[in-house]
């Protein structure tokens, strides 16, 4: 058996705030083992993503000159 219910997030947060102190603690401790759990499972696409080349910041400000003159160029 499913139950579905929908609570916007203000409400939600309304709850969580009249609970007692140790529920809260449990949510806080849930909510980050649930975090934590999402971190580690990357799909093989974002791995090869994070490997892939970063722009240092010179070269960003030469791509961004370069793309402001590719743009007066095609405007013109």
């Amino acid at each position: 058996m499913q139950l579905t219910v929908n609570i916007q997030y203000d409400q939600l947060i309304n709850i969580i705030r009249h609970l007692p102190a140790n529920q809260i603690a449990k949510i806080k401790s849930d909510l980050e083992n649930i975090e934590s759990v999402l971190k580690i499972e990357k799909t093989d696409f974002q791995k090869f993503l994070l490997k892939g080349p970063v722009m240092s910041d010179s070269q960003y400000e030469e791509f961004k000159e370069n793309r402001k003159a590719f743009n007066q160029w095609r405007i013109k």
